[in-house]
């Protein structure tokens, strides 16, 4: 639903509209996609930060060379066979946090926008595929608890000081995925970690 929602838009806003990943317009976010799932052999930069220089060559080669509505239909179409992303249930667990951030990238670097309103399954599986983001907040010194509005829990990091994180599963993964500027969250607990928390400063 993602991976097609955000093509639509991209499609509609065209390749120089702005993102919410730093310096990126959607045609740069439509190269990033593409070289994800279609490049096994640059897109280990995307995480590994030594082979990032590779991953950053092959991106901007995509984005150059390849017309931007044959990127985002080729997105559309999904991951080759032979990916990684291709088995039965891969899609699912590793690309719905991918194309639910990356969509709201897109739609909340555009005037007006406002947040939506998921039914409650997809927040569910949103909240299922957050449990990776103990590795995103392990640098966090503090202990970070996630509180969905039925009140479940889920603590992503651990120290000294405690701080708790509320708001919708859409609006905490977001935030999680550091777009703590449009993220829509509340803190509370120990000031401390709670200065932690607002400075935003956690990464690979």
């Amino acid at each position: 639903m993602e991976r097609l929602a955000l093509c639509d838009l991209m499609v509609r806003l065209g390749p120089d509209a702005p993102t919410m990943c730093a310096g990126w317009t959607t045609g740069d976010l439509a190269a990033h996609l593409l070289v994800r799932e279609h490049r096994p052999d640059a897109a280990p930069g995307i995480v590994i930060r030594p082979l990032a220089g590779l991953t950053e060559r092959v991106r901007r080669r995509a984005k150059e060379t390849i017309p931007f509505p044959e990127l985002v239909q080729r997105v559309r179409q999904g991951p080759p066979r032979w990916s990684v992303y291709a088995p039965p249930g891969m899609d699912s667990l590793l690309n719905t946090l991918e194309y639910f951030v990356h969509h709201e990238d897109v739609r909340r670097a555009q005037p007006g926008w406002t947040p939506r309103e998921l039914p409650a399954a997809v927040d569910d599986l949103l909240w299922r595929r957050l449990r990776p983001s103990r590795f995103i907040m392990r640098k966090v010194p503090a202990e970070v608890t996630l509180v969905r509005p039925d009140g479940q829990t889920f603590r992503v990091s651990k120290g000294a000081k405690r701080a708790r994180v509320h708001g919708p599963v859409s609006e905490l993964v977001l935030w999680v995925h550091g777009r703590t500027d449009v993220a829509q969250v509340r803190f509370t607990g120990e000031a401390d970690a709670v200065d932690v928390l607002r400075a935003g400063n956690w990464g690979p």
